[in-house]
């Protein structure tokens, strides 16, 4: 249905694709897997119009085809989802529906009713309950993630790619795209799924493809392999997975919340102790993200207080959360986290540039130096710090963002969902990391989609649902089928 022969890219000096060959058979779910950086996206973005090769062939049920963009793309039948969602938060979820979408756009004017006509069928199919006229920016980052697949599904694509598509998705979301995809499948829909997480490659794809160092390495059925031989395949090495060292001596108390309420937080109460990790469950709009904003100062607190090492906190603004030791580290990266026109360097040391200015003046000699240990520290691959942010893969631009935030010295730090979109080893890297920042005494709270991830790694779980707290378990003893029983409202166990 789709191939490419001996495609080559380069970005400057590195390598991001070096001869690969690969092949897309009709009606398959095919996995491309591979470490941050192995040129998984870069191939999903030249096959998809987005980014020209420097040289190699492709071609679309048996012809050869050469995109002058991805418009031309999508208008031979092939879609993508991107990691980095190419939407719109100023534009309604309708109107983000219909961009690039040939059919709405031809006529150069639709009616909203009609535009709202078309969009709820969209919606539904990705099990996606909203207003079609809703301003995407009231949205959450998952439910931007199905807006995205619902736009491709609205394209009649007849090979979608989709990059990362579940990095922001709860288990209920999951299910419903692992349904959608059945689906397309039964009707012939090609679909390319570039994923780290390895259970969901196993459970819903054909075939999986590996690729490290912008090389493909192998392609196999996925029944004629295993999760252990891919991870090999992927990063060259054996991995076995760090997790955080449970001490059960935490009787330090690092931050104490009392009864927080904001506009969607309602009598949250917990403390956090010093070398802790604190993980919090919950699903889409449970006030998991809330939580950080209300701690950083970016969500108005309306009841309750909040003690830091046993003095009262309650920041106005993020300037007065930092100057008292508490940083963020957010959810989504591109919007909240970096400035991708600024180098690796620069986004490095922002939250914490007036260490190295002396008056009007940035000494980058001192910059360079902090960086250079936070980035290595945080086991960060890059050429040049010089180069812009966005020159990095996905997982070492969160590496970047860590860095950034660690170099405000923070005593409480709060990782929203830190290793979302992040391959196996840099996962590794990130529990690493984490564990030895618990060790020095950081008091961590960890929001992640992933509960074995919580169980693996953090000390007690907060699990909310509907903006409120409604227990804390200890991750030693408790199960993902208690911790989901909370997350959906039930204090006792269902029968």
């Amino acid at each position: 249905m789709l191939e490419c022969r001996n495609i080559k890219k380069h970005y400057g000096g590195v390598v991001a694709l070096n001869g690969v060959s690969w092949k897309l058979l009709p009606g398959e779910v095919h996995a491309l897997c591979g470490e941050n950086g192995a040129g998984k996206s870069t191939l999903a973005r030249i096959l998809c119009g987005i980014t020209v090769p420097d040289s190699g062939d492709i071609s679309l049920e048996g012809r050869p085809v050469t995109w002058l963009g991805p418009q031309e793309a999508r208008g031979a039948g092939i879609g993508i989802i991107l990691q980095e969602l190419d939407l719109f938060a100023n534009l309604s979820v309708a109107e983000n529906l219909a961009i690039g979408n040939a059919r709405l756009e031809a006529s150069g004017w639709i009616s909203p009713a009609a535009l709202h006509d078309a969009a709820r069928p969209l919606l539904h199919d990705v099990g996606l309950d909203v207003d079609p006229a809703l301003p995407l920016d009231h949205l959450s980052v998952s439910q931007w993630q199905l807006v995205a697949i619902a736009r491709v599904l609205g394209l009649d694509a007849k090979i979608i790619f989709m990059d990362e598509p579940t990095s922001a998705l709860t288990d209920d979301a999951v299910e419903r795209l692992f349904g959608l995809i059945r689906r397309l499948k039964e009707r012939g829909v090609a679909i390319v799924y570039v994923s780290h997480k390895m259970n969901e490659i196993f459970r819903i794809c054909d075939r999986v493809s590996v690729m490290r160092d912008g090389e493909m390495i192998a392609t196999e059925t996925c029944a004629n392999t295993s999760i252990d031989q891919v991870i090999r395949q992927m990063v060259g090495r054996e991995v076995t997975m760090t997790r955080g060292q449970r001490t059960s001596e935490l009787k330090l108390p690092l931050l104490k919340i009392e009864s927080l309420s904001t506009r969607k937080l309602r009598d949250v109460s917990f403390t956090l102790n010093k070398g802790e990790i604190l993980g919090v469950a919950g699903l889409v709009a449970s006030g998991r993200s809330e939580l950080g904003r209300a701690l950083f100062g970016t969500s108005p607190v309306t009841a309750g207080s909040m003690q830091l090492e046993n003095r009262p906190y309650r920041p106005a603004t993020p300037h007065d959360a930092v100057a008292s030791g508490v940083a963020l580290v957010p959810e989504d990266r591109q919007k909240e986290g970096l400035v991708s026109g600024m180098s690796i360097r620069q986004n490095t040391t922002l939250a914490s540039l007036s260490r190295y200015s002396h008056g009007s003046w940035v000494s980058t000699d001192e910059e360079q130096i902090a960086s250079k240990n936070i980035l290595s520290r945080c086991r960060t691959k890059l050429a040049d710090e010089e180069l812009p942010v966005s020159s990095l893969s996905g997982g070492n631009q969160q590496k970047v963002l860590i860095g950034k935030w660690l170099l405000t010295n923070p005593k409480v730090c709060f990782f929203d969902d830190p290793t979302r979109g992040i391959d196996i080893g840099a996962k590794d890297d990130i529990y690493r990391l984490v564990a030895e920042l618990a060790g020095e005494g950081l008091g961590v709270i960890w929001v992640s989609s992933e509960l074995q991830e919580l169980l693996a790694n953090a000390h007690r779980i907060l699990v909310f649902h509907d903006g409120r707290c409604m227990e804390i378990l200890d991750a030693a003893t408790t199960t993902q089928e208690e911790i989901m029983r909370l997350a959906t409202g039930h204090r006792t166990p269902l029968s």
